[in-house]
């Protein structure tokens, strides 16, 4: 049995309390995880969020009064730590935008399985970005439009070092760009975890980018996958 001190802490944001109730009950099923609370609106999410100290918030966007893009701020700043990942059933790329701007650590549409939810949670955990692979494809799209929005445009801005990969950080480039994690990309090409850190924080510096997402959305827009 896992110690609770052990489980991921995850807080619920949802205005319609069926649905809550319902992802409590399914978050619930995984011993990994302990719903510590949930909210209905920003406002509750935040106080709950500064005396509880999530690990993982699980928010919606379209919450009333003060949607939940608008309260990433407020929310990282009662819980520095968090991870917050959007749930949401939005599949407009500026919305996906906004969120990553905000400093939101995945996007996520509430058409996600629960088993794969339970992943991008942990995943979250362990420092990746997670995002629906439907937004990924919207995000690309978006920035090959010339209207695509600057969060956009930056995240899959293309910089004079892009020609310096090694075949190894192309190689990773190609994985994160599948979705992949530090752990499935060492298991596919057999080598150590701690290597695949290494050489995602390579990648970090030389394409000038802060997140996996960026990553993601370059290995999209090159064509690498």
């Amino acid at each position: 049995m896992i110690d609770e001190q052990d489980k991921v802490r995850v807080l619920v944001v949802d205005d319609h309390t069926l649905f809550r109730r319902g992802l409590t009950a399914l978050l619930g099923a995984d011993a990994g995880l302990l719903v510590v609370g949930d909210a209905a609106d920003t406002g509750e999410a935040q106080r709950m969020a500064e005396s509880l100290q999530p690990d993982v918030i699980l928010l919606d966007n379209h919450l009333p009064g003060v949607s939940g893009i608008a309260a990433l701020p407020a929310l990282r700043s009662a819980c520095p730590q968090v991870r917050i990942l959007m749930l949401t059933v939005s599949e407009d790329e500026q919305d996906l935008a906004a969120a990553l701007r905000g400093g939101a650590s995945g996007y996520l549409l509430k058409t996600i399985d629960g088993d794969a939810l339970s992943v991008a949670i942990r995943r979250a955990v362990a420092g990746d970005n997670v995002i629906s692979q439907e937004m990924t494809a919207k995000l690309v799209e978006a920035f090959r439009q010339a209207s695509s929005p600057p969060a956009v445009a930056e995240a899959a801005a293309v910089t004079p070092a892009a020609s310096e990969l090694s075949p190894r950080e192309t190689e990773i480039l190609v994985e994160i760009g599948c979705g992949a994690s530090n752990k499935e990309i060492a298991r596919r090409l057999s080598i150590a975890e701690s290597t695949v850190k290494i050489h995602v924080q390579h990648l970090l510096r030389k394409l000038d980018v802060s997140s996996r997402v960026q990553l993601a959305v370059i290995a999209k827009s090159r064509g690498l996958v």
